[in-house]
């Protein structure tokens, strides 16, 4: 038993208390931040080519192209003039090529069916990427603590992704119902969980660009009304690419070129033409159509609204991010109107899908920031 000590009595340097030690929020957290960030990256990129392919896929009316969903086969392609042959047979049992495309030779199938196919390609490409990534990570013990559900959110969404794809092209390979294109509704569900999946990869790309340490400080500095704010802007974005796609699904922006008016009028005409009611809302040209604009409208009112909060912002960098979301949000709301006055040409709409990306991104990244905003010293700021 060691003898009593004086409260007085100084401590030899051999019993000195260890120091602390900084860094240890993210000791044991840290993991392979980096390379897992970089891998995020790789994937985020290969999301937004698959979101292009899949408009110019819609563009140049390929998805019914290839009507079998053969996950694991369907990889290899039709190799001889025979199994060519045989795809275009198949193809030629459905509506779309008996209504809209009698007019076809093989040669002009195989344009569709490529498109089509590398379409599906890149899916199986990126859920490989994913795989590769994540259970290599996972295998060499080299995900942060309290990752790896998180990570694995991408890939189990990618699998679901797959199979929303195929509900969708189902829709379109029929046989006497008159049906020439996918439904609207499952094309905005399709496109729609591609735009969560990047939701999911850039959040996470926007945390692993900063340490655990440095994210817990700056939570306490979360500017609650403009994160509130972002959120909804966030969300109400959401509903309209969801409207944007349901205007795609049924060539919409094609039927009134008009701006601002829609068929000459305030009101498109004809807007409820179908039985029952409840269709009109997805399937009748004007009115989906005029529904997308004044949503847009809506939007950008609320935008600005979100900006000028965003101005108030003691940080440089948080108020940069909502300058920068709103700038997007403003050109795609001028890239909407030219892609209706000029019809949708295939270019303009394309440019206009990839724009919706960008302004997604960049409020995702506002968000972040009024939530996790990086402190600036008086003299930088």
């Amino acid at each position: 038993m060691s003898a009593k000590r004086s409260i007085f009595e100084e401590v030899s340097d051999t019993e000195k208390q260890q120091a602390v030690q900084p860094g240890m929020i993210d000791k044991g957290r840290g993991g392979a931040r980096k390379a897992i960030r970089a891998w995020l990256m790789i994937l985020f990129a290969l999301v937004v080519v698959m979101i292009a392919v899949g408009g110019l896929t819609r563009l140049t009316d390929s998805g019914l192209s290839i009507t079998e969903w053969r996950p694991i086969t369907g990889a290899i392609p039709p190799m001889t003039e025979a199994d060519w042959q045989s795809e275009f047979d198949k193809y030629k049992e459905i509506d779309q090529w008996r209504i809209q495309n009698q007019w076809m030779e093989l040669n002009d199938f195989k344009f569709i069916y490529w498109w089509e196919w590398g379409h599906r390609q890149l899916g199986r490409v990126i859920g490989l990427v994913w795989a590769l990534g994540f259970f290599g990570f996972l295998i060499a013990r080299k995900i942060p603590t309290g990752w790896t559900g998180k990570l694995l959110i991408p890939g189990a969404l990618g699998g679901v992704q797959g199979a929303v794809g195929w509900w969708m092209v189902a829709s379109g390979v029929t046989q006497g119902e008159g049906m020439t294109a996918v439904a609207s509704y499952r094309l905005a569900t399709h496109l729609g969980l591609a735009f969560v999946i990047l939701g999911f990869l850039a959040w996470y790309i926007f945390e692993l660009g900063r340490d655990e340490r440095d994210l817990m400080q700056a939570r306490r500095a979360k500017e609650a009304k403009l994160f509130s704010l972002s959120t909804g802007l966030l969300h109400f974005t959401f509903v309209q690419i969801l409207i944007g796609a349901l205007v795609a699904g049924i060539d919409a922006g094609r039927s009134y070129t008009d701006w601002p008016m829609i068929g000459g009028q305030l009101l498109p005409p004809d807007a409820t033409m179908l039985e029952p009611l409840w269709r009109n809302f997805f399937e009748s040209p004007g009115l989906v159509q005029f529904i997308h604009r004044c949503a847009g409208y809506l939007l950008f009112i609320f935008a600005i609204i979100v900006w000028r909060r965003g101005q108030g912002s003691a940080h440089p960098q948080t108020r940069f991010a909502f300058n920068a979301a709103f700038a997007a949000l403003s050109l795609q709301v001028v890239v909407g109107i030219v892609t209706v006055v000029y019809a949708a040409p295939w270019q303009i709409a394309i440019f206009h899908q990839f724009m919706a990306v960008v302004v997604w991104t960049l409020i995702l990244r506002a968000r972040f920031l009024s939530g996790y905003p990086i402190a600036t010293s008086i003299r930088g700021a």
